[in-house]
Parts: structure tokens; sequence; C-alpha cells
């Protein structure tokens, strides 16, 4: 940021007293929330987020300096604020994939052109030259759900992907949102989400490290006792062979 653009002194000042008055706000909105899902405690929260941020903003830009607060991101929903019975529902699906092996995409491609030609040959009139083309005459010839379980044969290496249930009040009308699909989403108003992403997988490994190695530790103490349980056990067997019986004479 130039030094023409940053932010004065006052307007660091004015940022932090916004943020004690959201403060304020979000806990007499606690105080007197109606139910776990009090519309009011959401917006008083919503509003507490964005005093905080433009404040850590405003305070870098001018100060150098940070604030200790985590401003929570996008990816939380809020409260679900729909239909408790909806008439409808839409099903959005995001699947990211990356071009892992063009040459396999082209060639999968070419055997899809060739089948639909009737020639057999592999390689016809129509066949795709390019990546963009391929991938054309591929979803245009299998389901989603087919290339997912299918994406490496089809040279495609999976990213993440996201799906979302959302509610309507209404089915919508033939056409109504074609142009646009995913413009008007209402988070509001999704019922349930489901993500899978490489994130969660790295998670769980180091999950899976930590308790292997608690167990790890847990079997090392085991092994240690039964170790000093043996010598016990050793040592009384000793003292059992130096306990000679007496004889008659020695009574």
């Amino acid at each position: 940021m130039s030094d023409a653009a940053q932010p004065t002194a006052a307007e660091v000042r004015a940022a932090a007293e916004a943020v004690k008055t959201a403060l304020d706000r979000h806990l007499a909105a606690v105080e007197r929330r109606s139910g776990d899902d009090d519309p009011a405690v959401y917006e008083a929260f919503n509003q507490l987020a964005a005093a905080a941020e433009a404040y850590d903003e405003l305070l870098y830009d001018h100060y150098d300096e940070v604030t200790p607060f985590e401003i929570p991101g996008d990816d939380a929903l809020p409260p679900y604020t729909g239909p408790e019975e909806p008439n409808a529902i839409s099903v959005l699906i995001r699947r990211d994939y990356a071009v892992a092996e063009p040459q396999r995409l082209l060639a999968q491609a070419e055997r899809v052109e060739a089948a639909e030609a009737g020639t057999g040959t592999g390689i016809g009139a129509g066949t795709p030259d390019t990546v963009h083309g391929a991938l054309g005459v591929l979803f245009g010839e299998f389901e989603p759900d087919e290339i997912a379980s299918r994406h490496k044969e089809f040279g495609l290496e999976e990213g993440d992907s996201t799906l979302w249930v959302t509610a309507a009040d209404e089915p919508a009308d033939p056409g109504d949102w074609l142009e646009a699909p995913f413009e008007q989403v209402d988070p509001e108003r999704v019922v349930c989400r489901f993500d899978v992403s490489a994130v969660f997988d790295d998670e769980d490994e180091e999950l899976d490290v930590d308790l292997a190695d608690d167990e790890d530790a847990d079997a090392e103490d085991l092994e240690s006792d039964l170790d000093d349980d043996d010598l016990g056990s050793g040592l009384d067997e000793q003292d059992d062979e130096d306990l000679e019986p007496l004889d008659a004479t020695d009574r």
C-alpha cells in the first residue's frame, strides 16, 4: 500500500471503537437469545467479525502490527433458515480434477468417437486433437458419477469435491436458472453438505501417526513391565533352588 493510501491514526482508532461497539452488541444478543439458532446472535456475530477484520487490516497498514484475533472464514455455513418441510431441493456438485495424463485422455476420446462412428479403427474423422475437445467428448458421453469412479482411466487426478443440498419453497420453472446455475445459492438454505479433500486425508494421517506413536509407547511400557515381572519370577525361582529340603539328621 502506498503512503497516500495508508489509513490515518484516527481511522485506526475509529475501527477499534467499532470493534468495542460490536463486541457489546454481540454480548447483548447472546444474553437475550431465544434459542441456539437465534438470527440476532448470528447477525451480531457477523458484525463483530467484520469489525475485527477491518480493525486488523487498518492496524497492520498503519502500524505494521497484528491482533491476536482469528477471523472466522466463510467455509462454515450459517444457521439454516429455510423451510422446515421443503417442497423442492437442488443438489449442487463441484468436483475438481487435474489433467494428469493428456495422452490417455485423448486416447479415450478417440475410442468414444470411433465407436460412435462405427469404424472400430480407433481414429475417426471427428477425433479430437486437443485436451479441450477430448474433455467435451468424454463429459458428453459419460455421466459425471462414472467419470468420478473411472477418472484414472481418463487420465484425470482427483482434487477437492463438495456436494450441497439446498432447500426451496417450490420447484424452479424449466429453464429458469440455466443461464447462471450457481449464482443464486443461499447458504442459509443449505440442508447439508459433504466435502472431500486431501486436507482431511493429511489430518487423518497425522492422527494415525500420533495414535501409532502412543500405541508404540504403550507397547514399550508393557514390555518393560513384563520384563520386570520375568526378572522377579526368576529371582523367586532362584530363591527356591537355594532352599534345599532338610535331612532328618539336620532336624
